[in-house]
């Protein structure tokens, strides 16, 4: 009886935020002169209206999987990775860059455009690890600094040695060969491969951090650095380890974006995947098991809001507004319950 109370209390915990949330954003469309119910409703049409758009709903899922999948591994590491969103971005050079370089037979080129996707990324996240645990800089610096660097060297690569032909850079690069493409669904940009790929990512990192003696090391080192390094774990290798697997996820979500949704590089590969990720990580109290539900949650309202924009000429800037303020009163009701437990303490 105590153990269902107490998992509907958390439940219940959970979704406050979340109510709160659409209560905010109703009283602000109140205030801008919309209708409220419209607008929520329009966001749930916009993501289920067709199957094609569901389709977009899984498609916008591979990459917030494989990002937050990586991010709770540093998380649990103690290490707050903003880095994710570079080092997706690293993962799509990687992959242009091997499918524009190297003369390879159809049938290995998208196999080892991935694998580049998957060691780029981990080279960047390494970089942000070297960083922080040899050049002393808070990973948080480090992170940033290397996401302006990967988007610059993107833009850079776009405009400059892999400009198309025909100079329509706003694009992108020229189209992959067609050995290069992942394969997708009939009329619509998903590919069961890459959702796959993304589902067993979480499933291996829920594993990893609950039955692993690695993923256990990994939140002692996160608890207690100095404590952990006196019981013999070796904190700097084992911070530069999980910098590397979480910048090879992501690198792998940028691998797919490229070769599975784009099927080119463009400037804007990594669509703020990388920074919506902490969210994730954040409401889902980086606990591998909810990642999911928050992911879906969040992929609902980005390939939901656009509609707003057709329908009632509402800025679809608005599903951002949502999912910022679920995170912001998710920390506001979590430091109220601490403070509160405190003083009942």
């Amino acid at each position: 009886m105590n153990a269902s109370r107490s998992s509907l209390n958390k439940v219940s915990l959970a979704l406050l935020p979340v109510l709160i949330a659409l209560l905010f954003t109703f009283l602000v469309l109140l205030i801008a002169g919309a209708n409220p119910l419209a607008a929520y409703g329009n966001i749930l049409a916009g993501a289920f209206e067709s199957p094609r758009k569901l389709a977009d709903v899984a498609v916008a899922c591979v990459p917030l999987l494989l990002c937050s999948a990586g991010g709770l591994i540093t998380y649990a590491a103690g290490l707050w990775n903003i880095g994710i969103e570079g080092q997706m971005i690293a993962g799509a050079l990687a992959t242009t860059w091997l499918i524009n370089a190297l003369p390879l037979p159809s049938y290995g080129l998208l196999p080892l455009s991935v694998v580049a996707g998957l060691v780029g990324g981990a080279l960047w996240g390494l970089l942000a690890g070297v960083l922080r645990t040899f050049g002393q800089v808070n990973e948080i610096f480090a992170g940033l600094g290397l996401n302006f660097v990967a988007a610059a060297l993107t833009n850079y690569l776009i405009f400059g040695p892999w400009k198309p032909p025909d100079g329509a850079t706003m694009s992108g690069t020229d189209p992959f060969p067609q050995a290069a493409w992942m394969p997708t669904l009939p009329q619509a940009r998903l590919s069961p491969v890459a959702l796959i790929l993304a589902l067993a990512a979480i499933g291996a990192v829920y594993v990893l951090l609950r039955g692993t003696h690695w993923g256990l090391k990994l939140k002692a080192i996160g608890l207690n650095p100095q404590a952990a390094r006196r019981l013999g774990a070796d904190t700097t290798r084992n911070m530069l380890l999980a910098f590397a697997v979480c910048g090879a996820l992501a690198g792998l979500a940028g691998s797919l974006q490229a070769t599975a949704v784009y099927r080119r590089l463009i400037p804007q590969i990594s669509g703020g995947y990388g920074y919506l990720s902490l969210l994730v990580i954040l409401l889902s109290g980086s606990r591998a098991e909810w990642v999911p539900v928050v992911v879906f949650f969040f992929s609902v309202i980005q390939v939901g809001s656009p509609r707003l924009e057709l329908r009632l000429q509402l800025d679809s800037s608005l599903g951002g507004i949502l999912q910022a303020s679920v995170a912001l009163f998710f920390l506001l009701t979590r430091g109220l319950r601490e403070r509160f437990g405190e003083k009942k303490g």
